[in-house]
C-alpha cells in the first residue's frame, strides 16, 4: 500500500469516529431534552391539579355567610391570571416566559394562602367535611407541586450539563440544544414570614 492510501483511510477512519460519536452526543442531548419535557409536563399537571381544585374550594368557602368578598375575589383573578400564562417545552429556555409563569403562580398561592388564613376566623366553614377534604386535597397538591419542581430541576440541571460538557457543547451548539431556566426560589423567600395575631 502507498503512503497516500494509508492517510486517506486514516483520514476516514477520524471523519467516520467524529460522525459516529457526535450522533451519540446528539442522541443523548435528544435524550436529556426529552425528559426536561417529561418533568416539565409533571409540573404543569400539579398546577393544574390545583387549578381544578380552586373552585371548589371557592364555592364551598362562598356557603359560608358574610365571608371576605374580597378575599375570594383575589383567589379567582389569581386564578384566572395563572391559567393565562402558558409555558411550553419549548419555552423552558426563555427566562422572561418562566418568570412571569412563576409569578402567576407565586401570586395564585399567595391569594390561596391569605384565604385559608381568613378561614380560621369561621369555625363553622373549616368543621365542613367538603372544606376539610378540600383543603387536605389543596396541601397535597402543593406538596406534589414541590416534589414535581425538584425533580424538574434535577432534569435541568442534567440537560444543562451535558449541553455545556466538552465536546458536547460543540454539538449542542450546531444542532440548537440552549441551556434552560430551573426554578429559583422568588426574592425574599429566604426570609422567614411574619406572624401577627393582633
Amino acid at each position: 500500500m502507498k503512503p497516500v492510501y494509508i492517510v486517506v483511510i486514516g483520514i476516514v477512519l477520524v471523519i467516520g469516529l467524529a460522525i459516529f460519536s457526535g450522533l451519540g452526543t446528539y442522541n443523548g442531548l435528544v435524550a436529556a431534552d426529552e425528559s426536561v419535557t417529561q418533568t416539565w409536563a409533571d409540573v404543569e399537571s400539579q398546577y393544574q391539579r390545583r387549578l381544578d381544585l380552586i373552585p371548589n374550594l371557592v364555592n364551598t368557602v362562598q356557603g359560608a355567610a358574610d365571608f371576605e368578598s374580597e378575599t375570594l375575589q383575589a383567589v379567582v383573578e389569581a386564578r384566572a391570571k395563572a391559567t393565562s400564562v402558558n409555558v411550553s417545552s419549548d419555552d423552558l429556555g426563555d427566562p422572561d416566559k418562566m418568570a412571569s409563569f412563576l409569578a402567576a403562580q407565586e401570586s395564585l398561592s399567595g391569594a390561596l394562602g391569605r384565604l385559608l388564613v381568613v378561614t380560621e376566623n369561621y369555625p363553622d366553614l373549616r368543621a365542613t367535611e367538603s372544606f376539610r377534604d378540600l383543603t387536605a386535597q389543596l396541601e397535597g397538591t402543593e406538596n406534589r407541586i414541590s416534589v414535581a419542581r425538584r425533580d424538574y430541576n434535577a432534569s435541568i440541571a442534567s440537560y444543562n450539563l451535558a449541553v455545556r460538557k466538552f465536546p458536547a457543547s460543540i454539538v449542542a451548539g450546531m444542532t440548537g440544544f440552549e441551556r434552560k431556566v430551573p426554578f429559583e426560589a422568588q426574592p425574599g423567600a429566604e426570609k422567614a414570614p411574619t406572624v401577627s395575631f393582633e
